[in-house]
């Protein structure tokens, strides 16, 4: 009954600042969702479960969004909102100098093959969301064990000594293989699965609350790598037709976004595996393009394409990457994992 009577007041309290005009002169750095108007403690808590620990995240809101998805009145998230904007560094621009200075922030992590990591400029790179497409039996999901094995290693043997979090949607992932990767860089297999925390997602909508939980989960545990594997699948099966493709694009969209800023938030990678469809009517080149579209393409910071190649080696070919020219690496497959 307290605890009722204490979230009744202070829903109330939020309702009330309606009709007050909010004055704040001057920008607060350190300033938290509790210094923001109308917020008391329960406000507050569902500010938080949302996941709207940012003053910034707030800021750039609409008011019915925030509203639906911290389940209050929108005349209140409007205010809420306008007071993040006051409170919030929202400037953004910083010099060039700050902006090196933040990237030498970014680590790199081995692939377990010097191919690649010469291909990616010495290896996967944190802050980045790194897609990796190919037909079936490529090797995406080889890649995506490999990379959650090394990350495990400290930062002197090629790792980034964190945790990893792994969205599984086609149940493609193997505690078997894990085993037998680590077991081949030297690591107590039971070590490396301890530290290696996998969700099978049933459909979009768990999909996208896993990234949630990962996000809440962050706040204790160092996150380093987050692999979705595969990134597209349910959003290919439950928006079926071109009627459905602007809601597909949107949450998908979203749903990217999300996985950013894990990255940037945690200095993390995020590795998301898609499939590809073939275009009949290319008249030349490869008609294997992926699944997702100029949404997926723009939301990529490093796109890798694999295909099969003979002797059972497969061909990792960079398509996109800001500071990377094109090229091609050659890898094996092995019982121990990726080698060149």
């Amino acid at each position: 009954m307290g605890i009722q009577g204490e979230q009744m007041s202070d829903t109330t309290a939020s309702e009330k600042v309606d009709d007050e005009e909010i004055v704040i002169e001057v920008d607060e750095p350190g300033a938290t969702v509790e210094d923001l108007p109308g917020v008391g403690p329960a406000t507050a808590e569902k500010l938080r479960d949302a996941g709207f620990d940012d003053l910034l995240a707030i800021a750039v809101m609409s008011p019915s969004e925030l509203g639906e998805q911290a389940e209050l009145g929108e005349a209140v998230s409007a205010k809420i909102i306008a007071g993040a904007k006051k409170l919030a560094n929202i400037g953004g621009f910083i010099s060039g100098v700050a902006l090196l200075e933040k990237r030498s922030q970014v680590m790199k992590l081995t692939s377990g093959t010097s191919a690649m990591d010469e291909l990616l400029g010495g290896g996967f790179e944190t802050q980045a969301i790194v897609e990796v497409y190919g037909e079936f039996g490529s090797g995406k999901t080889q890649i995506g064990h490999q990379l959650a094995v090394n990350t495990l290693l400290p930062v002197e043997q090629g790792g980034i000594g964190g945790e990893v979090f792994y969205i599984d949607t086609e149940d493609t992932f193997r505690p078997e293989r894990i085993t037998q990767m680590a077991e081949a860089v030297g690591m107590d297999p039971s070590e490396a699965l301890e530290r290696i925390h996998v969700a099978r997602a049933y459909n979009s909508a768990h999909q996208i609350l896993l990234v949630d939980e990962i996000q809440r989960m962050g706040k204790s545990v160092d996150v380093r790598l987050i692999i979705v594997d595969s990134l597209t699948s349910h959003f290919r099966a439950e928006y079926l037709g071109r009627g459905m493709l602007a809601a597909r694009q949107q949450k998908l969209n979203r749903h990217l976004k999300d996985l950013k800023k894990l990255a940037d938030i945690n200095n993390a990678i995020v590795l998301v595996t898609n499939q590809v469809h073939s275009k009949p009517d290319a008249m030349w080149g490869d008609p294997t393009k992926p699944i997702g579209g100029h949404i997926l393409a723009h939301a990529s910071t490093f796109r890798l394409y694999l295909r099969k190649s003979k002797g059972g080696r497969r061909i990792a070919r960079l398509v996109d990457s800001p500071n990377l020219p094109d090229g091609e690496a050659v890898f094996n497959v092995t019982t121990e994992g990726l080698r060149d």
